[in-house]
């Protein structure tokens, strides 16, 4: 099973990986630039929000984002999570939320080998869900790391995303992860871009 998951990462970082990521990065540089322009014109403080996430095999990345709250007001551990109508997101980040735009630093990450453009959601460590930590709210927690955390996931295109205030809705988060891990490949990698697409970017579910 190891020997098989592995030809599959590796697939997947040469055929979608990195081909998506350098072409998006080069497709969307007019759309980076311009929403960069609107935070620094907008709001004090820098463009990147930056924040350590946990990935493949649990090790820490820096995690990338366009910054869509005040500078002030951040959480850099990211256990606080963003409530609907937060009063710390600015007006150009509730836009940016919105529409997911703030995740599409997260190309770089991708280009960097730290995230795949699908996998599981990467989260902080003592990620916190119904006042506990995931990873003794859920035993088989750690399964998720098997594969690098994606852009978008399997979990996100079934609606969840967003803070996890409910034990069983975290919990379905995470049987969705690892039901990623258990079936990864290149076709269900275009399904979910594909329903990302439509979810995320044209129906702006986001927040």
């Amino acid at each position: 099973a190891g020997r098989w998951l592995e030809r599959r990462l590796r697939r997947q970082r040469l055929l979608l990986d990195l081909p998506v990521s350098l072409l998006a990065l080069l497709g969307l540089a007019p759309l980076l630039l311009l929403v960069a322009l609107a935070i620094r014109l907008t709001s004090r403080g820098p463009v990147l929000f930056r924040q350590r996430r946990i990935g493949r095999n649990g090790m820490a990345f820096d995690l990338f984002k366009f910054r869509s709250m005040r500078a002030d007001a951040g959480d850099p551990s990211g256990v606080r999570q963003t409530a609907r109508d937060d009063p710390r997101v600015t007006p150009v980040g509730r836009l940016l939320r919105a529409t997911s735009i703030d995740e599409l630093p997260q190309l770089w990450n991708i280009v960097r080998g730290d995230m795949s453009v699908i996998g599981p959601r990467p989260m902080v460590e003592g990620q916190l869900a119904d006042g506990a930590e995931y990873s003794r709210l859920v035993p088989y927690y750690g399964y998720r790391h098997l594969v690098r955390p994606g852009l978008s996931g399997w979990a996100q295109v079934n609606g969840l995303r967003g803070p996890t205030i409910d034990a069983t809705v975290a919990r379905r988060r995470i049987d969705h992860d690892c039901a990623y891990v258990q079936n990864v490949s290149l076709l269900l990698d275009l399904r979910i871009i594909a329903q990302t697409i439509r979810r995320e970017f044209l129906t702006g579910s986001g927040f």
